[in-house]
C-alpha cells in the first residue's frame, strides 16, 4: 500500500503523514531526505529561494521505493507527482490563509516565498494537479488542531 501526502508548504503535511504512518504501521518517507541522498538538486533558484529538483528521477526513485515496500507513506509537496497507478490514496492538506501565513512567517520565509505559497494555496495547485493526474483524493483542512484527530478517526 502506498499513500502520498501533499499540499502547499506549511499546511501540515508532515504531521498528517507521520500520524498516518504510525497509525497504519507503515514506513514514513520524507522526500527531502530522498532528494538529498540521491543528489537530485539540479540548481538553486535564488529568486524563489528553493532548489530545483529533477522530478522525473525523483518519481522513478519513489516508484522503486513503493515497489520495494508493502506499506509506505510519502510526504512532500511534490508527492502527487507519483503516477496514481502506484498510489492507493493521495491525501492533500489545506490550511486557512491567515494560519498559513502565520506558519510560514514562523519558519522565517521571506515575503516573496510566503506570497508564492499563499498563491499556491489560494488556487489549490496541489489539489488540481493531483486531480488532473487521476489520484484518489482525501482533502484535509489542518487550520485547526482537530485535523489530526479527524485523520486518526478516519483510520480507525
Amino acid at each position: 500500500m502506498a499513500i502520498v501526502v501533499t499540499g502547499t508548504p506549511g499546511t501540515g503535511k508532515t504531521e498528517i503523514a507521520k500520524a498516518i504512518a504510525k497509525k497504519l504501521k507503515m514506513k514514513y518517507i520524507d522526500v527531502n531526505d530522498v532528494i538529498d541522498s540521491n543528489n537530485l538538486k539540479e540548481f538553486y533558484d535564488k529568486k524563489r529561494d528553493t532548489y530545483v529538483v529533477d522530478e522525473k528521477k525523483l518519481s522513478r526513485i519513489l516508484i522503486g521505493m513503493i515497489k520495494a515496500d508493502s506499506g509506505i507513506v510519502i510526504d512532500s509537496h511534490m508527492a502527487h507527482e507519483v503516477p496514481p497507478k502506484y498510489v492507493d490514496l493521495c491525501v492533500v492538506t489545506k490550511c486557512g490563509l491567515k494560519e498559513l501565513k502565520r506558519r510560514l512567517s514562523k519558519r522565517g520565509y521571506h515575503e516573496g516565498k510566503i506570497k508564492e505559497n499563499m498563491d499556491a494555496e489560494i488556487f489549490d495547485i496541489c489539489i488540481e494537479e493531483a486531480r488532473d493526474m487521476g489520484h484518489k483524493l482525501l482533502i484535509i483542512d489542518t487550520t485547526k488542531k482537530k485535523a489530526l484527530k479527524l485523520v486518526e478517526s478516519l483510520l480507525s
